[in-house]
């Protein structure tokens, strides 16, 4: 059984291009079905997607990286050439430790966050439901929860962490004097405004208000702050009474324009706006940033906030790549277990990419000799010289290592290896070992 997993991170991204890839977790059960059916063998998927990373996971008897990236591309509406230029492309081992990491927070912008296991909790949920989870991807990510959890309780990982929403609160304050005297408006009703607003309410601003399209969303997450709610539809009217605008929905398109804000600031008579936009795709038209009067701040923009305490808990992240490894190796033999040809294959695959290798960096020495007028014999004798020296490299060098024991089962293997037909030779010239050959 094959496992990898094809994505695109803020490490390998702008914010603009994983914008394109982004899913809601309710278009994720359709997406998974639409993907399964574009592929012949119908794979174990999953599909993560957050304001971060969009990723997906699949297990099947053969990689299908090619169909996978097709329809990721055709998905967002790109070339697949466009993907690949952000992509990365995970398999076997290394699929299982990116999920095993993604899980513990060590691959997020905040490091050591918690918040991404939730996420990728509801993503194998959503797949799970859906009918694309088969026993393989089951395994690996029940695995990675495991890990999580035994890195967050025997590490220091999450230990000086700041979430975006605490970066955000940080800036405002290195705006406006005093957090007190600001009205916030919040724009969404999810788990990231949530966090937004439980930071800013301990700062006790003057007003908060809640806008949602759903009215009743609102009204249950402005009722724990004391808030006020507000359709959508009036932002518009009501965007310059607000000094401070955090937003994170799930709208495909922006939902703050240029034209809206330039008409607040307009009315504000130039006052200073801070805006966080902590949607992908954004919610706030990234023109915004370039008025003199607004402070807008996107998820990337909060990075360089974010690694605050990165230096302090570079012990705990040495200590949760341990934990990881064990996990990742743990993996490995379980799936080697249940497919006992796993290794070989894996084995044949790394040596044909490895001869791949060595074939074309040699062609590519002897073009140059070529291009440079040397006779094409003598290229011809290097190209073969060289490849035979990279193929014998590795055994020679074990001949000559190791007691004598080691070297002597060695000296068998490469002679079963390279001298076949050798060994083979004599009991095919006498027919048997007591005699000669018999006459035809």
């Amino acid at each position: 059984m094959a496992v990898w997993a094809l994505g695109i991170n803020h490490q390998t991204a702008p914010l603009d291009v994983r914008g394109r890839f982004a899913f809601a977790l309710d278009q994720v059960p359709e997406a998974l079905r639409r993907f399964r059916a574009s592929v012949a063998r119908q794979p174990e998927a999953a599909l993560l997607s957050t304001c971060n990373r969009t990723e997906l996971y699949c297990a099947a008897d053969e990689p299908l990286i090619e169909p996978a990236a097709h329809w990721l591309a055709e998905a967002a509406g790109v070339p697949p050439e466009t993907l690949m230029q952000h992509a990365y492309v995970l398999r076997e081992d290394a699929a299982a430790r990116h999920a095993f990491r993604v899980a513990s927070g060590l691959d997020s912008m905040v490091l050591g966050e918690a918040q991404i296991l939730g996420q990728l909790k509801d993503a194998v949920r959503v797949a799970d439901e859906a009918g694309a989870l088969g026993t393989t991807l089951h395994q690996l990510f029940q695995r990675s929860f495991a890990v999580a959890k035994q890195v967050r309780s025997s590490t220091e990982i999450g230990a000086h962490s700041i979430s975006m929403a605490a970066a955000a609160v940080r800036l405002a304050g290195q705006l406006f004097e005093d957090l007190r005297d600001i009205r916030i408006l919040f724009v969404g009703a999810g788990e990231m405004i949530e966090l937004a607003a439980t930071h800013f309410a301990a700062r006790q601003p003057r007003a908060m208000v809640i806008a949602n399209r759903t009215l009743e969303r609102g009204e249950k997450l402005a009722a724990r702050f004391g808030a006020e709610v507000m359709r959508l539809s009036d932002l518009p009217a009501r965007l310059h009474e607000f000094d401070a605008v955090v937003s994170c929905t799930a709208s495909t398109l922006p939902l703050i324009g240029l034209g809206m804000v330039e008409s607040a600031l307009k009315r504000r008579r130039h006052r200073p706006m801070f805006m966080v936009d902590l949607a992908v795709p954004r919610d706030i038209e990234a023109e915004v940033k370039a008025l003199d009067d607004v402070y807008l701040y996107t998820v990337d923009d909060l990075a360089a906030v974010v690694q605050t305490g990165k230096d302090q808990r570079q012990a705990a992240v040495a200590q949760a790549e341990a934990i990881i490894d064990a996990g990742v190796q743990s993996f490995m033999h379980w799936l080697r277990q249940r497919d006992p040809n796993a290794g070989v294959v894996a084995l044949i695959r790394d040596l044909q990419a490895q001869t791949d290798a060595w074939r074309t960096a040699e062609i590519a020495r002897a073009r140059r000799l070529l291009a440079r007028g040397e006779d094409v014999d003598t290229v011809l004798e290097a190209l073969s010289r060289g490849l035979t020296q990279k193929m014998l490299h590795g055994a020679l060098a074990e001949l000559h290592s190791g007691d004598e024991a080691s070297r002597r089962h060695t000296a068998e293997v490469v002679s079963r290896l390279f001298l076949r037909g050798r060994l083979e030779a004599p009991s095919a010239r006498s027919g048997t070992a007591d005699g000669p050959a018999p006459r035809p």
